[in-house]
C-alpha cells in the first residue's frame, strides 16, 4: 500500500517546465491521463483517455472543457497544474480517495474555476467532509 501511495504521489508531482513548455491545458491533460482521469476538450464530444493517444497540434489548440477523474488518484499535489485552465465548465470527482477537504478549498480558491466552471460533481469521496464542501463558497 506504501508504494501505490508513493508512486501516486510521483504521478502528481508538478513540472512547471512542463506546463511553460507546452501549455496548461497539455500539460493538465498529461497530468490527468496519467492519474488515470480522463478529458474532454471545447468543440469535442469524445472522452480522451488514452494518455498515448493525445492529440498533437500547434499550442494552445485543444483546450480543457471538462475533467472526468472517477476513481482516478489525483491528489492536492497535482491541483497547480488546474491553475491555468481557462476553459473548465466540468469537474467530477468520484470514488477519489486521495481527494480531501484541502483539495475542494484548492479548487475554491482557483480563479480561472471561480470564473468558468459551472458543474462540480463528488461523489463517494470518503475524505470529504462537511468542511470541504463549505469550502467550496467561493465557486
Amino acid at each position: 500500500r506504501c508504494f501505490w501511495g508513493w508512486l501516486n504521489a510521483v504521478f502528481n508531482k508538478v513540472d512547471y517546465e512542463r506546463i511553460q513548455a507546452v501549455g496548461p491545458d497539455r500539460a493538465a491533460s498529461e497530468w490527468l491521463l496519467r492519474c488515470g482521469a480522463l478529458v474532454r476538450y471545447q468543440g469535442y464530444q469524445k472522452w480522451q483517455q488514452d494518455y498515448n493517444g493525445l492529440p498533437t497540434g500547434p499550442l494552445g489548440k485543444y483546450k480543457i472543457e471538462a475533467i472526468n477523474a472517477t476513481e482516478s488518484c489525483i491528489m492536492y499535489r497535482g491541483f497547480d497544474y488546474l491553475d491555468g485552465l481557462e476553459h473548465v465548465t466540468e469537474i467530477k470527482l468520484q470514488k477519489c480517495i486521495y481527494i480531501q477537504d484541502e483539495c475542494l478549498q484548492r479548487l475554491s480558491e482557483t480563479k480561472n474555476l471561480q470564473k468558468s466552471l459551472l458543474q462540480l460533481k463528488i461523489i463517494s469521496c470518503g475524505n470529504v467532509t462537511d468542511k470541504g464542501i463549505i469550502a467550496l463558497h467561493k465557486l
